[in-house]
């Protein structure tokens, strides 16, 4: 049986591996079969075959018929499906609640002393990072925006406060909500509607760079895009950040500087 390595691959998606695809594909190719044959046209081992075919069984893949020799038959791929989500979601649902209970253990209380503890060990010159991915840089700047106390100032282009909006508004709203000052500064081309909605949690004005992109929070860490996010996928958009109050109360400087000529 020949099958498109492409297509092997994006059973992936369903939470299977090379074998598991290759003779999933072959029984439903058959629609009910044994080890002996599955293995013969799949190309998986006859040793690895039935260990392989228990773990289908398991996923609710294929259905185990009694007899002698034993055949498998295939589950209709829609209720495959159907089982995969489920089980995603009850999955998902089940490590949400262990999350949950672990935020007020003891076993939290321990791991955050470490921590704080480590924290006061760590070279100053060492509080920095960078992030190739403009998820990973964004996974962190939520962060930041979480830990913020007293102030945030955000840079950013056409294209990154229409991101910023839409995947940070709800931290910005809260750290607002919260007494923290928020200043925002785009370029002249973002529309009115977008600015009266931003204007809702900060201070907005327009600057002349339309590729500046950077974050400031309470003046000690700054988060710092290297790349123009208008020529670069987002997989290869680039990050650094520090945490140097020194040297971050110069960008802050010059941040305000612009700010009060505007």
């Amino acid at each position: 049986m020949i099958v498109q390595k492409d297509f092997l691959n994006k059973l992936k998606d369903f939470g299977l591996n090379s074998y598991e695809s290759k003779l999933w594909v072959a029984l439903l190719s058959r629609g009910v079969s044994t080890a002996g044959e599955l293995s013969d046209i799949s190309n998986v081992p006859r040793s690895r075959a039935y260990d392989v075919l228990e773990s289908l069984e398991k996923k609710g893949f294929i259905i185990v018929k009694v007899g002698k020799p034993i055949k498998y038959l295939a589950v209709p791929p829609a209720e495959v499906v159907e089982r995969v989500k489920k089980h995603i979601v009850e999955e998902a649902e089940e490590k949400s609640n262990i999350l949950s209970q672990l935020r007020n253990s003891e076993v939290l209380e321990e791991l955050n002393t470490l921590h704080t503890e480590g924290i006061k060990l760590v070279d100053p010159t060492d509080r920095s990072g960078a992030f190739r991915g403009r998820d990973k840089a964004y996974d962190h700047l939520t962060s930041m925006l979480k830990r913020a106390k007293k102030s945030i100032i955000i840079m950013t282009s056409h294209e990154g406060i229409e991101r910023k909006h839409e995947l940070l508004g709800s931290h910005l709203k809260r750290a607002a909500k919260a007494g923290v000052d928020v200043k925002i500064s785009v370029p002249h081309s973002v529309s009115s509607d977008l600015l009266a909605e931003v204007q809702k949690f900060a201070a907005v004005r327009n600057h002349k760079h339309e590729t500046a992109r950077f974050c400031i929070v309470d003046g000690k860490e700054l988060l710092l895009f290297l790349t123009d996010d208008k020529n670069i996928h987002k997989s290869y958009d680039c990050a650094v950040w520090i945490e140097a109050p020194y040297f971050v109360e110069y960008f802050n400087t010059l941040f305000e500087r612009e700010w009060k000529t505007r």
